[in-house]
């Protein structure tokens, strides 16, 4: 009887520890995801501030590169003005272009939230192709404007209008690139991890540049033609 009390005393005994055991590696697995989720935010709220700072200094160029052709606009050295070189119904298709592309991005991000790859990678896509379409249209106005020898060096107007609409073209590829890479992350590795903060702020600064060519279809082809 001593012997099978004290087989059953150790029984027990082996059974708590292991209870023991499980449960402390129970509560360290907890507390590794804890940290682990709690080094993730601390990333995300790093880079969501770093993106909102590089937006903010975006703002304070483009508001120079505006107020810059507002005080040059007329200043054509006795060369062409807007009202000249402008084609309204060709910037007009490009801007449908440019804003389409926009909606596409949005309709992107909420198939994500969705957690619709195919959809996701799908409105990504067209975001791509409307957007590179937009910058060949870009791109096609200023060979044309250099054909006809209204290069950035005729005039301060040029010169103005040129580095307006040409640093908006320079962030119109920059987006296609960060565009292509999250495209590509999408496709290898889904929808989890960090992809839904990149995707926002992704489609925040394609917003971002929607906003800028509203402002310089209407401040310098709309104004310049009318």
């Amino acid at each position: 009887m001593s012997n099978l009390k004290t087989a059953r005393l150790f029984v027990i005994s082996t059974e708590g520890e292991a209870e023991m055991e499980k449960s402390v590696r129970q509560k360290r697995l907890k507390a590794t995801r804890t940290l682990d989720f709690a080094r993730d935010d601390s990333e995300t709220s790093k880079t969501t501030l770093g993106f909102w700072i590089y937006l903010m200094t975006d703002c304070i160029l483009f508001a120079s590169l505006f107020a810059t052709f507002m005080v040059l606009r007329g200043a054509t050295a006795g060369g062409p003005s807007g009202q000249e070189l402008f084609e309204l119904p060709f910037v007009l298709a490009e801007t449908m272009v440019l804003l389409l592309s926009s909606l596409a991005s949005g309709l992107a991000l909420l198939a994500a939230h969705a957690g619709h790859k195919v959809n996701t990678l799908r409105w990504l896509a067209v975001t791509g192709l409307l957007g590179a379409l937009f910058l060949g249209m870009e791109l096609y106005e200023f060979q044309a404007l250099l054909a006809e020898g209204h290069s950035w060096t005729r005039s301060a107007f040029l010169s103005s209008y040129f580095g307006l609409v040409g640093t908006h073209g320079l962030h119109i590829f920059v987006g296609l690139t960060w565009l292509l890479g999250t495209w590509l992350y999408v496709y290898k590795r889904g929808l989890g991890g960090r992809l839904m903060s990149r995707l926002t702020m992704f489609t925040m600064f394609w917003h971002f540049l929607d906003i800028v060519w509203i402002g310089i279809f209407t401040i310098v082809y709309l104004l310049g033609v009318i």
